[in-house]
């Protein structure tokens, strides 16, 4: 019953048999090969439009490389008080830029306020002043609280950012599940709602390790491969990048892993929804499912075999969690079981 992290499931068979068949043989290094030309190309169908693609190892350095290409001197960038960016990668993207600071904005359940986020950037003059200049925005998609940012929603952030010109980045490290989530295109979510530069995130969907980072904006990106260079991110057999992206978007692979993932989620969160023992603290909208247990009875379902794990209440989290009681998060993945969830629907109804 493995519900602690998408980053604890494996690579999907299909991913790794792919990876299998491209090992033999020579291929042209650091992205030039057939390979990753035509995954570049591939990305642009899914965009709609073409697109620059550069691959990474990890989530953490598309967004850190996604900031640097937005850099400016005395930078900041703004994003959602608890976004991964500024919560969990430890300054990488001051450390990449050379300086630039995260400035959080509130918004409830994980999806930043468009007037707070007006309110932070008035905040800063657009001049060379000591507090510094505004150089981007940055949304999670899905956030780190399960929840979705709508097409409008997004376009209303864009119509913020842009209005100071500022790019709009997002934070993809869960892309595809909020795509299934909320039943639209790639383009529809992305570029056509203003969104310039994605972090595009695959190894917690069935990849072994494949994030990219997809420039929308003709007008950014212009330094990236070096960027990515001087980083030590850009790959001699990256290859073997484009090899996982090519059995992950073949006949929608990634979009099926997803739905799935979401499906077990919502059947998860059905379980704790009809328990005596739990209640949601909201309802899931991606794979991510966060739910208000006694301590006591997460110890139990721990001591049972169940992995999950407790999490820092919200920004606009308005319910009520008990002095003995806490709040848990449950992921899911292309990996979760029904026999799994199966398993934990018994015990925590018992």
């Amino acid at each position: 019953m493995n519900f602690a992290s998408d980053n604890w499931a494996g690579a999907h068979p299909d991913i790794s048999a792919n990876l299998s068949r491209h090992a033999a043989g020579a291929a042209t290094a650091y992205g030039d090969s057939d390979l990753d030309r035509a995954i570049y190309r591939r990305f642009s169908e899914i965009f709609e439009r073409e697109v620059a693609v550069f691959f990474v190892a990890t989530g953490t350095a598309a967004n850190a490389l996604s900031m640097s290409a937005c850099n400016r001197i005395g930078g900041v960038a703004f994003c959602h008080s608890e976004a991964h960016m500024t919560v969990d990668e430890f300054g990488a993207a001051g450390f990449y830029t050379g300086g630039a600071r995260m400035s959080p904005v509130p918004g409830p359940l994980g999806r930043i306020n468009p007037q707070a986020l007006d309110r932070a950037i008035m905040r800063y003059s657009q001049d060379l002043a000591p507090a510094g200049q505004p150089m981007a925005v940055t949304i999670t998609q899905a956030t780190e609280v399960g929840t979705v940012y709508t097409v409008a929603e997004i376009t209303a952030i864009s119509e913020v950012s842009h209005r100071h010109g500022l790019p709009l980045h997002m934070d993809g490290a869960r892309f595809a599940n909020a795509i299934a989530a909320i039943d639209t295109t790639v383009a529809e979510m992305t570029w056509k709602s203003g969104v310039d530069i994605v972090s595009f995130g695959g190894t917690k969907n069935g990849c072994w390790m494949a994030d990219a980072v997809v420039v929308l904006n003709p007008d950014l990106g212009h330094d990236l491969r070096l960027l990515r260079q001087r980083a030590a991110q850009n790959f001699s057999k990256s290859r073997f990048i484009a090899a996982q992206f090519e059995a992950y978007f073949a006949d929608d692979l990634w979009l099926e892993t997803a739905r799935y993932a979401n499906a077990m989620a919502a059947r998860l969160a059905a379980a704790i929804e009809d328990s005596a023992a739990a209640r949601l603290a909201w309802l899931p909208q991606s794979n991510e499912v966060f739910a208000i247990l006694s301590r006591n009875n997460a110890a139990r379902l721990q001591a049972a075999g169940a992995k999950f794990h407790d999490w820092g209440v919200p920004h606009g989290f308005d319910g009520h969690i008990g002095e003995a009681e806490a709040l848990y998060r449950f992921v899911t993945s292309f990996a979760t079981t029904a026999e799994e969830v199966g398993r934990f629907s018994q015990l925590i109804a018992g």
